[in-house]
């Protein structure tokens, strides 16, 4: 996919960041929307259906964290990228903006380099889906992942998981029984390009518990996680 044909959605309602992340990302090529708030970047997303949307977390009207939950429950945005932009500290709106399906974050202040690497790196996965075969489908007990239309079918009930929980649950079931390690989890699932906190994969495999069952899941403590049937 050429830079052109990638459609961003920038949210926030700082006017000065608006202005200094479009040109950036539009100097690199990439078709930029932006967004002054929740509600116009949930209409945004409707209407433009962008690759990837960088998404403020404190902003009026309707926060980045609301947001980010209706754009996970809309048909055909379920696999959007989304990565919050997030201050110095704010440790809770990061777990946070997990818990509403958002694939990573980006920190304030925001230097445009490391903005423009960032961006390359969460883009990256575009191509890793193009490659993947149309057959992918794997089944596991009870459990249907079929990793070309990122839908997961436990006991017949079709379960809606957000791009990085489908991510890691594909991981751990490609294997069941075997032990992935933190530090392989965060390479195959986020990319070792990205960096994420260590709090990133607890967050992520605590909802998969909820969603999944929570016997399938197993803390090997001080290595990482296994799925066991």
């Amino acid at each position: 996919m050429k830079k052109k044909d990638i459609k961003i959605l920038l949210v926030d309602d700082e006017p000065d960041i608006l202005e200094i992340v479009n040109y950036n990302l539009s100097s690199e090529g990439y078709e930029v929307f932006t967004a002054k708030n929740g509600v116009e970047a949930v209409a945004k997303a409707k209407k433009k259906a962008p690759h990837l949307i960088i998404l403020d977390v404190m902003m009026p009207e309707m926060d980045g964290i609301e947001a980010c939950e209706i754009i996970r429950n809309t048909p055909g945005l379920q696999n959007t990228i989304i990565a919050f932009l997030t201050a110095r500290g704010e440790d809770y709106s990061q777990v946070a903006g997990f818990d509403a399906g958002a694939d990573d974050y980006i920190t304030k202040p925001i230097k445009p380099k490391v903005l423009v690497s960032k961006v390359k790196a969460l883009l990256r996965r575009l191509k890793e889906e193009d490659s993947v075969e149309q057959d992918d489908i794997v089944k596991v007990g009870n459990i249907i992942i079929d990793r070309e239309e990122y839908k997961v079918i436990n006991d017949g009930v079709e379960i809606v998981l957000p791009r990085k929980e489908f991510e890691l649950l594909a991981l751990l079931t490609s294997k069941p029984n075997k032990v992935y390690k933190r530090e392989v989890i965060l390479d195959k699932v986020w990319g070792n390009e990205v960096v994420v906190g260590g709090r990133t994969i607890d967050v992520h495999i605590r909802k998969l518990r909820e969603k999944i069952g929570d016997d399938h899941f197993k803390t090997v403590k001080g290595v990482g996680y296994k799925f066991v049937i």
